[in-house]
């Protein structure tokens, strides 16, 4: 965590789990850090040799797929709109609306630490839109704007 992180700005796996409905092996955030409700929060995704998507790409030369570097900064905003808005996800989901002027810049490998720098371009109500750009170290792996909106959940 950065030196100016407190823990009323950080965010642990068990609040993740609280907010988002994703799970293993499709949870792509483990923890979050730098959170300004309504304005930007940063992910942090810990990639190990042991995800799924490795097995099949690519055996010899691993490489995390760039749609799912994408998903990750999805899930971040997810995240980081969840504790703007104080959703209940029971009967709440927050669903990935778009994405555009997506850029992959450099590949993202077991033992990288991603992170997911996301920020608000614009709020109304339950729809966002973001500025997302996942890096490793300081290389930009991924770059995109997003969108996510809250929608009723039925009743199950």
């Amino acid at each position: 965590m950065s030196q100016t992180t407190t823990a009323a700005n950080a965010i642990d796996i068990a609040e993740i789990i609280s907010r988002i409905p994703h799970r293993y092996p499709f949870l792509l955030v483990d923890r979050a850090e730098d959170f300004v409700a309504n304005e930007s929060i940063v992910g942090i995704k810990c990639v190990t040799f042991n995800e799924p998507f490795f097995q099949g790409h690519f055996p010899d030369y691993p490489v995390m797929p760039g749609v799912l570097i994408v998903e990750a900064m999805a899930q971040t905003g997810a995240v980081l709109m969840s504790k703007t808005l104080e959703v209940d996800p029971r009967g709440k989901t927050i669903l990935f609306a778009s994405v555009d002027n997506c850029r992959f810049r450099a590949p993202v490998r077991p033992g990288d630490v991603l992170r997911m720098n996301v920020r608000v371009v614009k709020s109304r109500g339950g729809l966002f839109k973001f500025a997302g750009q996942a890096m490793v170290g300081d290389k930009i792996a991924a770059e995109a704007e997003f969108a996510a909106m809250l929608v009723e959940t039925p009743a199950s």
